[in-house]
């Protein structure tokens, strides 16, 4: 083990279901959500160094190398420049989720970074003086600095801790195609929007979290899949296997998710989508 090296897991965030529930006059959407976060994700490490700096390894790290406004790199010198710190570090990410696959890839990033860099710069800093910091990195990075399953409203600012009273396994399916989140909302601009809605701060059982999701879904899922209808393939060929509870599309794709009874179900339906599409990121993942 490296001295004074610090790892953090940057899980990755899957928004169960979406909502949008208005437009704001400056364009920015307001949402409503039920996030959960797995227990799997990228790798953030950090190191003492008199400047900032960012190496990307791991499956996924060609998408993301030479791309100077890395939101890691954003956040880190965010922070320095808030807090007046006059230290540096040498950040690695392992990047093992897709690029631009609704689920909170560098968001969660970022939020990772953060706690890292805190510890490393050992800052006695409170939550709410990261507020700004958080909302101008993006509207998931202050749901994924908190990291735990929450219902997220507004411009996801808002958030709500919910519990969860049951093991939760899902498998994550994302087949290797990007999708514009600003492409999908504007898809959407003459569509009326949801209602906001109250949601229980226990979630009991599987049938009390189906009954949730069905209500809800994902406002964003038939404009993902009109612009990449392989979502709607994936959706459909997961709600069909057994021991599904519910299948659909976190964030504005592209990556779809079932909810299953067992551990061993998720891992039976990533075993076959595997098989049928190899090309295609699949993973089983349990919930925090």
């Amino acid at each position: 083990m490296v001295k004074n090296k610090i790892t953090r897991l940057a899980r990755a965030k899957i928004n169960l279901d979406l909502l949008v529930t208005g437009r704001r006059e400056d364009g920015y959407h307001l949402l409503d959500s039920l996030v959960v976060f797995a227990d799997y994700g990228d790798e953030i490490s950090v190191l003492p160094s008199d400047e900032i700096s960012l190496a990307i390894t791991g499956p996924f790290a060609t998408e993301l190398i030479g791309f100077k406004d890395n939101i890691i790199l954003k956040a880190a010198r965010a922070l320095k420049k808030k807090f007046n710190i006059m230290k540096g570090a040498e950040i690695t990410l392992v990047k093992n989720l897709p690029v631009s696959s609704g689920i909170g890839g560098g968001s969660a990033d970022a939020a990772a970074a953060i706690h890292a860099l805190i510890e490393l710069w050992q800052m006695p800093t409170i939550e709410s003086d990261l507020d700004e910091i958080l909302l101008s990195l993006g509207a998931d990075v202050p749901v994924c600095m908190a990291s735990q399953t929450m219902h997220m409203t507004g411009m996801g600012e808002k958030l709500r801790p919910i519990t969860i009273n049951f093991p939760v396994f899902l498998c994550l399916v994302n087949p290797g195609v990007a999708v514009s989140t600003s492409d999908i909302f504007k898809g959407r601009t003459k569509r009326a929007f949801s209602n906001p809605r109250k949601l229980p701060l226990t979630i009991e059982d599987q049938s009390q979290l189906q009954e949730i999701l069905n209500a809800a879904g994902n406002d964003l899922e038939g404009e993902a899949g009109a612009i990449n209808p392989v979502i709607k393939k994936i959706i459909a060929q997961i709600k069909a296997s057994d021991d599904c509870l519910f299948a659909g599309m976190s964030g504005s794709g592209a990556t779809c998710f079932g909810i299953f009874s067992s551990e061993e179900a998720a891992r039976r339906i990533a075993g076959n989508i595997n098989s049928a599409s190899p090309g295609w990121w699949v993973k089983p993942v349990r919930l925090r």
